[in-house]
């Protein structure tokens, strides 16, 4: 399996660097993982609803480009569907059963995701209603993909 996730924007702080490269590391037994970051456009403090929706349009495009014809698209969205683990980890073995071998995930930028690519979505996921740094996302995601895998595996790591 190849598992992408495209995010916007750079990640900056070291420690979110360290734990992503751990889980990327431990992922390697199961799938081909790669990170892949686009450009974020500057916003305006006090941007008008016009220029927000641009701004994500551009992002939106970015995304777009990194994106395989064939594959099963999962973006982060607040109203998307909240999984427990293990549901999650019954949706990976499902998307492989049906014959995916290329799953992207996306997270948006500090706008979220345009209407475009929310649309090209295969499924739209929430992690809740709490608002978490988008960089911190990126290692929340990947430590929930591994969980995931683990859990397949019955291994005593998600108890």
């Amino acid at each position: 399996m190849n598992i992408k996730i495209i995010t916007v924007g750079k990640l900056k702080e070291q420690y979110l660097k360290d734990g992503i490269a751990e889980y990327t590391k431990r992922l390697s037994r199961f799938a081909k993982v790669h990170l892949i970051e686009v450009p974020d456009e500057r916003t305006p403090e006090k941007a008008s609803e016009a220029e927000n929706t641009q701004i994500m349009a551009k992002e939106g495009q970015r995304i777009q480009e990194k994106i395989g014809a064939r594959d099963y698209v999962i973006v982060l969205a607040i109203e998307g569907k909240q999984l427990p683990s293990e549901v999650f980890a019954e949706k990976m073995n499902q998307i492989t059963v049906d014959g995916y071998s290329d799953v992207t995930f996306i997270i948006g930028g500090s706008l979220g995701l345009s209407p475009e690519v929310k649309h090209r979505a295969n499924f739209k996921m929430s992690f809740g209603l709490l608002t978490l740094p988008h960089q911190l996302m990126r290692l929340v995601l990947i430590e929930q993909i591994y969980r995931a895998f683990m859990i397949q595996q019955g291994s005593p790591y998600h108890k």
